[in-house]
Parts: C-alpha cells; structure tokens; sequence
C-alpha cells in the first residue's frame, strides 16, 4: 500500500464537497469539531458551489477543489462535507491524481465511489467514518473519536468491538478490507471504476433505506461479477431501514438467505457509515483480522499511515 503520512496536532484537514450541498450551520459546526479534536480544518469558497437541485458545484469544480487540496502541501487529509450523491462525477477529472501523492480521505456513504477508487486501483487508505454534517457536526453523541483519531494517527492493533455486534457466519479470517454503501459498490460495475478488490479481501457492506429485495438485486450483482466469490470475509453495516414495513422480512433475513452458502465468517451490524447512534471508523486498504469468538469484531492489523 502507499500510505500517506500520519496525522499529528495542529496537521491541517481540508474539507471538500464531492456530491451535495450542505446546511452552512452544520458546515461551521463541523469545522469547530476539526478543532477541539486538535487540527486545523480549511476549505475554499468552491466547497459553498452549487449546480442544480443535489450537487454540489458542477463536476469539474468539485474535482478542482479535490486536486487543489490533495496536491497542497500544507494538507494531511482530506474530508467530505457529506455525501448524497456525485462523487462519481469528479472521477475521470482526477485520473492521475493519486499516483502523485498519497493522502488520506475521510467519508462515507456517496463517497465509497471516491474510496474505492482510491484503495482498489491506487492502493491508498482510506478511512470509512464521520463526515461533517450529521456526524462531526452533532459532536461525539453522533460519532466514535476514539476510533477516528487512532486511525489518523496510526490504529496499528486497535481493536474495534462495539456492542452489538451479530454472527452470521462463524469462524476468523485476515485481509485487507475493502467496501462502502452497496448501491455505490454495485452501481460501479461495469464501469473503468468497477469495484474489483483482490481475492482473500474482507469486504464490508453497509447501506441505508434500502428495502430487502434491492439489497437482494445488489448483493446478487455483486456475486454474479465474481467479487463475492474471492472474498474471504463479509462485515455488513447496521443497514439502518433497509427491513420490509412492519418486519415481516428484514435485511438480516435477506443476506442470511443469500449466503448460505458462504464458507468465511460474516457478522452484522458494524456501525460504521449510515448508522442509529455513534458512526465508528473503519480502515480501508489494510489488513484487518475479522474476529467471532469469544467475541464478534475487528483487530486493525496494518496502520493505514506509515
């Protein structure tokens, strides 16, 4: 992997806007979460762009803004406002960017399209974790610091365990950890940006308002292009609403169902990405070691920095 440097107090963190728009109250709420935690958040004027009803500036400002940030010097890391949708967008705008310099870049949700650009075909870490609003942005009611600083600043062994944590599957398994919102990772297929990570990966699936028939039309996609098959784990998100109106049928049912057959262990309800309570971080592009006995979680193996 081509790991970027790890962060330190006072580092500067460069708050970028690749999909939607964003609620400035939130936004400067944020920036003062940056802040207390230790660093020094900055942004340009581009992040306040708008084009149309849902995107954030068009793609070629959003994509500016990225490569201004990513090529400064003077930035440790690098942010997402939020996601909701264009991420994708900025891709082919940004083609050359990370094999000029390795940084790390902090989201979720829309934003899987940007990391898993950057851990599957540039071999980058990336952090899956808070975004500014509705995460930095309520304070740590709405995300986990301790797993979001340990991770910028190395993360090397941390264990993450958070309560409730479910197994589907039993057993351990070690890869490299690769994934983000399903509807993204299953939308990429068939594109130059197709998520395609290498075999023995862990993979993590996580995603919201989906119900269980679409979480069924997009794993089943995902299997059908080979990536399930060379996987050698699967930790799946809390899938926040994504069960049938009245819980007759629910997303577990539907992912139990699906991998019945699946020979590596598979736990559920890692909160990390859209998730009820604190959003946890997680690293991806590195070695985790997928954990259900005595206890379900996952030791980080690899820091994502060096």
């Amino acid at each position: 992997m081509n790991k970027p440097r790890p962060l330190k107090p006072g580092d500067h963190i460069a708050v970028v806007s690749p999909a939607s728009p964003f609620a400035r109250e939130a936004f400067d709420r944020g920036l003062e979460e940056i802040r207390r935690l230790g660093y020094v958040p900055v942004y340009d004027d581009d992040v306040f762009a708008r084009a149309g009803r849902y995107l954030s500036g068009t793609a070629e400002v959003r994509a500016a803004a990225f490569k201004r940030h990513w090529l400064d010097d003077r930035v440790a890391a690098l942010m997402a406002v939020r996601g909701g949708y264009g991420s994708v967008h900025i891709l082919p705008f940004i083609g050359d960017l990370a094999s000029r310099r390795a940084k790390l870049f902090i989201g979720y949700s829309d934003n899987t399209s940007i990391m898993s650009w950057l851990t599957c075909r540039h071999r980058i870490p990336a952090l899956h974790g808070p975004m500014i609003e509705g995460r930095l942005a309520r304070g740590t009611t709405a995300y986990d610091e301790s797993s979001l600083l340990a991770l910028l600043q190395d993360g090397e062994g941390l264990m993450l365990l958070p309560d409730g944590l479910e197994v589907l599957r039993p057993g351990e398994t070690v890869g490299r950890l690769f994934g983000g919102t399903l509807t993204q990772l299953a939308a990429s297929l068939g594109t130059p940006y197709a998520f395609d990570p290498p075999r023995g990966s862990v993979l993590f699936i996580e995603d919201v308002n989906e119900r269980p028939y679409r979480i069924d039309r997009m794993l089943t996609q995902l299997r059908l292009a080979g990536v399930l098959s060379h996987v050698a784990g699967i930790v799946f998100g809390e899938m926040r609403d994504c069960d049938e109106p009245g819980g007759d049928w629910t997303a577990r049912d539907t992912i139990n169902e699906l991998l019945h057959d699946f020979a590596g262990p598979v736990i559920f309800g890692f909160p990390s990405g859209h998730t009820t309570g604190p959003c946890w971080t997680l690293p991806l592009g590195v070695r985790v070691r997928v954990l259900t006995h005595p206890r379900p979680g996952i030791m980080v193996e690899e820091s994502p920095v060096g």
